[in-house]
């Protein structure tokens, strides 16, 4: 999939915005669980995945394309299996707010590790950019900080587990196009392993089901929509983008979601999310538009 610059940025907004709906999906529920959720939603990712990829593939270049991936995509593969199943595993743990405080981390975190291991260096732009955005989302949600229970502390320490594992996964999709042409792999069925992996890793967890019917189906739209499309659109953009920025970029999940919830639900944003958003949008639209002036858009 040949991508512009400008196009990989258009795609993670796309993702984006995609990814944050779930938090306004799972306020129509009426009985599912955490654990039965993301069982769900991931076996759901992983059956429209295995469709899709089987259909532009062929089922046995997909099977041999998972046999032969090599450690770069399976580590990625891992690396999804952690997010899509440590984020609902936190959530049961402590509030949506240190979860998403800790989320917001995944930028310094791509950048540091992209830093080690691939020897990227950052302007100064997309530094103070990761700084103000980190800023922003810890003004929407610091309110709303628990108690510092030991039971907050385990959650965060879950879902710390989110940001570190998107940052790798970031970086291992770069690692993997600065590869030689004959060593390359395609980095998407790793979405494919990872949402697999994680519906069987937390089958067991969500037995006995108590999930209506109507619960499936808006977990299966989840699985679909908010995971299988926006995952594999996010890999095609991984390949143009550098690993801070797609990573940067990601952040817009946080804020699409505030703004989700407050028209799907009765819940309005309080000043300190509105002014915490609108710095999010800035440092990532300044970012954005003086990276643009200064990359040619010549397709990667």
């Amino acid at each position: 999939m040949a991508m512009t610059h400008r196009g990989a940025v258009a795609t993670m907004l796309l993702v984006t915005l995609l990814w944050s709906i779930a938090g306004v999906v799972t306020r129509h529920l009426d009985s599912a669980a955490s654990f039965e959720l993301t069982f769900w939603r991931s076996a759901a990712n992983a059956a429209a995945l295995a469709l899709l990829l089987g259909w532009q593939q062929g089922a046995t270049p997909l099977w041999r394309a998972i046999r032969h991936g090599g450690r770069t995509m399976w580590f990625s593969g891992l690396c999804w299996t952690v997010m899509f199943t440590s984020f609902m595993v936190a959530l049961t743990l402590t509030t949506v707010a240190n979860v998403l405080i800790t989320m917001s981390l995944a930028p310094l975190f791509t950048a540091v590790i992209a830093r080690a291991v691939l020897g990227q260096r950052l302007p100064g732009r997309t530094w103070a950019a990761i700084v103000v955005a980190g800023a922003g989302v810890a003004w929407m949600y610091g309110e709303q900080i628990g108690g510092g229970s030991r039971r907050d502390l385990i959650g965060t320490l879950v879902a710390l587990s989110v940001p570190l594992a998107a940052a790798t996964m970031w970086t291992l999709l770069q690692h993997n196009t600065r590869g030689r042409p004959e060593q390359r792999v395609d980095m998407t069925p790793a979405v494919l392993i990872g949402a697999a992996l994680s519906a069987l890793l937390t089958l067991p967890l969500a037995w006995p089901f108590q999930a209506s019917a109507s619960d499936v189906g808006w977990l299966t739209l989840l699985g679909v929509v908010q995971l299988a499309i926006p995952c594999v659109l996010a890999v095609a953009a991984g390949r143009v983008l550098r690993a801070p920025e797609a990573a940067l970029l990601g952040l817009l999940e946080i804020v699409f979601g505030v703004a989700w919830t407050w028209l799907g639900t009765q819940e309005s944003p309080t000043p300190a999310v509105l002014g915490g958003g609108a710095l999010v949008l800035g440092a990532l639209v300044a970012n954005e538009a003086m990276a643009l002036r200064r990359t040619p858009a010549v397709p990667a």
